[in-house]
C-alpha cells in the first residue's frame, strides 16, 4: 500500500512513516515547501505524481494557547487547508482521512464522548478543527475524520518529554488533575491508522471516528506515571486548573468513547500505560518501575 502523508515532520506523521515502512508500506511524507495548507495549490498535481492508494491529514496548527491570537492561520491549516485536501482527493476518488481532536468537545457531557455527540469547542483550536471535520466530509463524503487525544511521542514537543525535562530538575511537579482524557501514543495511532487505511481501501464506510489509547487519566496521573517509569523520584502535585490559567480554555473531560473504532473497525489501542512504558523504553527512559 502507498500512503501520502500530509505534514512530515510531526509525530503522527513520523510513526506512520517508521511504521509503515516496517509493514512494507510506501509511506511518503510531504509537508512545507511542497505543501503550504494556508496556501494549497497544486494539490491535484502532486496526487498524481505519488499516485497514493490513501491520503492521510496529519497535518495540523496544534499550539492551543498561541491559536487563540492566531485564529485566522490555524483555520487556514485546520480547517480550509484539509477541505481542499479532501476536495482534491474526493476528485481523484482517493481515500482520506483527516486527524481530528477531542478538543472539539467542551468536556462537560461526564461521560465517553460518541461520535454522534454534538461539538461545541471551548476554544479557537477545537473551532477550527471542528469546521475542518465538518467540511472534510462535505468535501469527501466518504473520508474517515479519526478523532483522537493527548498525542505524545518518543521525539518531538510533547508533554511526556516535557514532564522528564522538569522532573530532572526538579523535586516536586504540580499538574493539573481535573482534566480527563485518554493518553495516545503516536505510534499506537500510526498502527491504526494503517489498519484504517487498508479497511478504507477494501470499501470500510468513511463518517467519524473515535481512536485512543484505552484507558483514562488526569494530566497529574499522566505525568507521574511517565515520570516514576522513567525512574525519576520528583513528587508529582495535582492542583486545580483555576491554579494554572492559560489563555485557551480547556475542557475537562474529553474522554472518547472507543465502542466503534473496535466493534467496526477491528482497532483496540493497548491501555495508555503500556503504550507509555514501550514510549519510554525507546526513549531510552526506561520502562515502567525502572
Amino acid at each position: 500500500m502507498r500512503l501520502l502523508v500530509i505534514g512530515s515532520t510531526g509525530q503522527v506523521a513520523r510513526a506512520l512513516s517508521v511504521r509503515g515502512a516496517q509493514a512494507g508500506h510506501d509511506v511518503i511524507g510531504v509537508g512545507r515547501p511542497q505543501i503550504d495548507l494556508e496556501h494549497p495549490t497544486g494539490l491535484g498535481d502532486l496526487f498524481a505524481s505519488v499516485s497514493p492508494d490513501v491520503v492521510i491529514n496529519a497535518a495540523a496548527y496544534t499550539a492551543v494557547d498561541k491559536a487563540e491570537n492566531d485564529a485566522a492561520r490555524a483555520d487556514a491549516i485546520n480547517h480550509t487547508g484539509a477541505v481542499a485536501l479532501a476536495r482534491s482527493a474526493e476528485a481523484m476518488g482517493l481515500p482520506f482521512i483527516q486527524i481530528s481532536t477531542d478538543y472539539v468537545f467542551d468536556g462537560l457531557k461526564g461521560a465517553p464522548y460518541l461520535e454522534a455527540d454534538t461539538v461545541s469547542p471551548v476554544n479557537v483550536y477545537g473551532r477550527t478543527k471542528a469546521l475542518g471535520e465538518t467540511g472534510v466530509l462535505a468535501a469527501h463524503p466518504s473520508a474517515l475524520v479519526v478523532r483522537t487525544s493527548w498525542i505524545y511521542a518518543a521525539e518531538g514537543t510533547n508533554f511526556v518529554r516535557t514532564m522528564l525535562r522538569l522532573a530532572a530538575d526538579r523535586d516536586h511537579l504540580n499538574v493539573v488533575n481535573d482534566q480527563i482524557g485518554r493518553p495516545t501514543e503516536a505510534e499506537a495511532l500510526a498502527v491504526a491508522l494503517l489498519s484504517l487505511s487498508q479497511s478504507l481501501r477494501s470499501g470500510a464506510d468513511g463518517g467519524l471516528l473515535h481512536v485512543a489509547n484505552d484507558g483514562e487519566a488526569s494530566w497529574r496521573d499522566f505525568a507521574e506515571a511517565a515520570i516514576h517509569g522513567a525512574g525519576l523520584k520528583a513528587h508529582v502535585e495535582g492542583v486545580p486548573t483555576s491554579d494554572y490559567p492559560t489563555p485557551a480554555a480547556r475542557p475537562r473531560d474529553t474522554r472518547l468513547d472507543l465502542t466503534k473504532a473496535q466493534r467496526d473497525y477491528d482497532v483496540r489501542l493497548p491501555d495508555w500505560r503500556d503504550s507509555l512504558e514501550r514510549c519510554l523504553t525507546a526513549m531510552g527512559a526506561g520502562g515502567r518501575g525502572a
